[in-house]
């Protein structure tokens, strides 16, 4: 059975406010009816990405707006939120410079798993997982809307809403010092470790520059790694161009625990309290949390709303895979055309892994219907 996408597209060809991106997005929120998912006095997990020093692309404080003052309009008590990406004082700091603050975003603004990261409940996952802990404010939230910017991701292919609330829906740390406890396990699947080859250095110090915690040390000659202080994010893994440092797992691993750490996450939740925003703007290929922001690699596709995560994520794929790459980008470097599949030929990784993933542990449908809203007040 089918799932309902709502869509309003970027493109905007007459002078009235009610054709603009923001204006439909207010009737995309219309639409989605939030009276009938939360209740009046429900705190509401707005669960968006902060960004990073050096990345600038996230979703803009305006639109987070207006997805705050929708939930307030039938009485709900909304919260910005998302989880410890770098050291909390410094990530707040980062979401303040995005532009993403009480008095821009009209809400508290904090971060789910406490401003050290360790604030998280266990919950049970799936067979790759086991157990993974959500963040407390959001498994501690009755309702919660997921707002994404998409975009590549260098080891998962895209990040959409499914990586919205799997990586960013638990806790960066756990307070044992155990990383399988927290986001470091959907890095490192399984009993598998961080793997380095040394002997295959070429002190680029890529990996230096971009650890979030200051685990990747250097001494002016060698590089060498605090293994008490690194997290398993993988960053490190991602951006060194000889292969010499392997996240530990496999690709086909971490895509599966993907879903299912997006299936322990909605499953503290009652049937029906989430709802999705996937913003298709400024699609670059790396993920928000890396230090810059390439160049996008389509031209802006428009705003989804749906209450079905996998519809949604299938819907925001497909109309990057369909859409013309753009030039002076990382899919015209590749050259790819019109037809291909533009991040899975660009990144050599298809998200297409996890949602099928997901889709296969019932979090939702691949079938949808994208219903068009052309204007406000578009009924």
């Amino acid at each position: 059975m089918s799932s309902i996408v709502y869509f309003a597209s970027a493109r905007a060809t007459r002078w009235d406010y009610k054709y603009s991106l923001i204006g439909k997005l207010e009737e995309l929120i219309k639409r989605l009816d939030f009276s009938q998912r939360i209740a009046a006095d429900e705190y509401v997990a707005v669960k968006t990405h902060f960004g990073s020093q050096g990345g600038h692309r996230i979703v803009r404080p305006i639109f987070l707006r207006k997805i705050v003052e929708g939930v307030k309009a039938v009485g709900g008590k909304p919260f910005v939120t998302d989880t410890t990406r770098i050291m909390g004082w410094d990530y707040l700091e980062v979401a303040n410079q995005e532009g993403i603050n009480p008095m821009s975003v009209g809400a508290p603004v904090l971060l789910a798993d406490g401003l050290f990261g360790y604030d998280s409940m266990p919950v049970q996952a799936g067979p790759i997982l086991g157990q993974i802990n959500v963040a407390s404010a959001i498994y501690d939230a009755p309702a919660m809307v997921v707002v994404t910017h998409c975009k590549g991701h260098i080891q998962s292919g895209f990040g959409g809403a499914i990586k919205n609330i799997a990586m960013g829906g638990v806790s960066g740390r756990h307070r044992s010092g155990d990383w399988k406890q927290a986001r470091g396990h959907l890095h490192a699947t399984g009993e598998m470790d961080m793997v380095r080859h040394l002997e295959l250095c070429t002190l680029c110090l890529q990996c230096y520059h971009v650890c979030p915690t200051g685990a990747v040390l250097f001494d002016g000659e060698n590089i060498s790694f605090d293994e008490d202080n690194c997290w398993r994010c993988g960053r490190c893994a991602r951006v060194c161009p000889e292969g010499a440092i392997e996240p530990g797992g496999t690709r086909e691993n971490f895509q599966r625990a993907l879903a299912e750490a997006a299936q322990a996450v909605l499953s503290t939740f009652e049937p029906g309290k989430v709802l999705y925003f996937s913003f298709v703007l400024e699609v670059q290929p790396e993920c928000d949390c890396m230090p810059l922001a390439d160049t996008p690699v389509v031209q802006d596709q428009g705003i989804l709303a749906s209450a079905d995560i996998v519809a949604i994520e299938q819907a925001a794929y497909d109309l990057i895979n369909k859409a013309a790459p753009l030039p002076q980008s990382l899919a015209a470097d590749k050259g790819l055309r019109q037809g291909d599949r533009i991040l899975a030929e660009a990144l050599g990784v298809d998200g297409q892994e996890h949602i099928d993933a997901a889709a296969e542990l019932g979090l939702g449908s691949q079938e949808y219907e994208l219903v068009e809203v052309k204007e406000k007040g578009d009924s």
